[in-house]
């Protein structure tokens, strides 16, 4: 009689955690690495220049344009696009590896990316994070400080027609400032509750 009641056989997922530039995609994922939690991080690749505290491996791949040049002749990313001036891409032999593990996997990608993968992966789970309001999303890019007016002045348009696609994901939530961890706790609960749906995702790639 025990086989009736092995109903439960959770799958691994696919998350993606997109949203306009300076809603945190960052500052989230990293705090769920602080906290241990039991997924498999995807390292992006890119050819923007390294920042002093980054570490190649652990926050990107950083590439020559030449070498993410053959990534892209090899079929060997996932998705990718030009951001602000440089490439980005997700390395697909990365997330076909980690799936296989059987772990949930966690990517990060912007808006644009987010709607190529779900062409890729229909059963991936969209999570779009953004901020309280627009207003509060320009005072944080404002307050970064890391660019150019003119390069601040295209992020900002970018960001409002990002919050507008908003309807293209599964999930929203509000990455308040100072609340990290219930924003972490929201993703979490939202991963749970999709294990325990009756039909599984199955992500294939």
């Amino acid at each position: 009689m025990t086989d009736e009641f092995d109903v439960l056989h959770p799958q691994p997922l696919l998350i993606v955690v997109s949203g306009p530039s300076g809603v945190g995609k960052d500052t989230v994922l990293q705090r769920m690495k602080e906290r241990e939690l039991p997924f498999h991080f995807v390292v992006t690749a890119t050819t923007r220049p390294r920042r002093a505290n980054e570490v190649h491996g652990v926050d990107y791949f950083f590439l020559s344009k030449e070498e993410f040049a053959h990534m892209i002749d090899e079929d060997e990313l996932l998705e990718y696009a030009i951001v602000y001036n440089d490439y980005k891409g997700i390395p697909k032999q990365q997330v076909r590896e980690a799936l296989a593990s059987g772990k949930d996997v966690i990517m990060r990608i912007d808006v644009q990316g987010a709607a190529t993968l779900r062409k890729l992966a229909p059963d991936a789970i969209l999570i779009f994070l953004t901020t309280e309001n627009a207003d509060d999303l320009v005072h944080r890019l404002e307050t970064r400080k890391s660019e150019t007016a003119e390069s601040l002045s295209l992020r900002i348009a970018t960001a409002r027609q990002e919050l507008k696609r908003v309807d293209e994901f599964d999930y929203v939530v509000i990455n308040r400032e100072f609340f990290l961890d219930e924003t972490v706790d929201t993703i979490r609960a939202i991963i749970s509750a999709e294990h325990h749906r009756v039909k599984q995702r199955n992500v294939s790639l």
